[in-house]
């Protein structure tokens, strides 16, 4: 059976969805990965999926809330409906089933100029998927916008393509390339 992942992730403006394509980009170069965004997202990990990837944009020093949310609409066009983020869908979210949970990792979008604010809604994110019973794979990751409704370098679109391929690796066992 293939190793498979599964990225979720919630995006007000498009650049954490960005983010969460270019993970799978990685990710795709040692397992089979499906990306989906939160508000359609299955409250139980599907059978088969080691992987579970977590990404959303860090709001008031955590995850989005619906009251964040309906203030970001203020700012610019969405792309997702604000009724369901990442907080909300963990709360849903089933614990792992059976003796072997998948492995998860977390990432956060944030503004560049804040980079050394406290708070993390990746940091938050996996707090509530340790007490779910998931296992980390890895540190959580954060991902730098110019401002709130981005843009996105391209070097923050490559620095996640190789932290996905980087998950890949420590999933898959495979010996880094030197």
């Amino acid at each position: 059976m293939a190793v498979r992942a599964l990225i979720v992730y919630e995006s007000m403006f498009g650049n954490t969805e960005r983010i969460a394509w270019a993970v799978r980009d990685g990710l795709r170069e040692y397992v089979e990965t499906e990306t989906v965004p939160v508000n359609r997202a299955p409250d139980a990990v599907p059978d088969g999926v080691r992987l579970v990837v977590v990404g959303g944009p860090t709001h008031a020093f955590s995850m989005s809330r619906l009251s964040t949310r309906q203030e970001a609409v203020k700012q610019g066009d969405l792309v997702m409906p604000v009724e369901v983020g990442i907080r909300e869908w963990l709360a849903v979210l089933k614990p792992p089933a059976g003796a072997k949970a998948p492995r998860v990792a977390t990432f956060d979008t944030r503004i560049a100029r804040v980079r050394r604010l406290p708070g993390s809604a990746a940091r938050s994110a996996a707090k509530l998927l340790r007490r779910l019973g998931y296992r980390p794979l890895s540190t959580s990751e954060s991902f730098f916008v110019h401002e709130t409704t981005g843009p996105i370098e391209a070097a923050e679109l490559e620095r996640a393509r190789s932290w996905g391929a980087e998950l890949g690796r420590l999933l898959t066992g495979t010996a880094k390339a030197a």
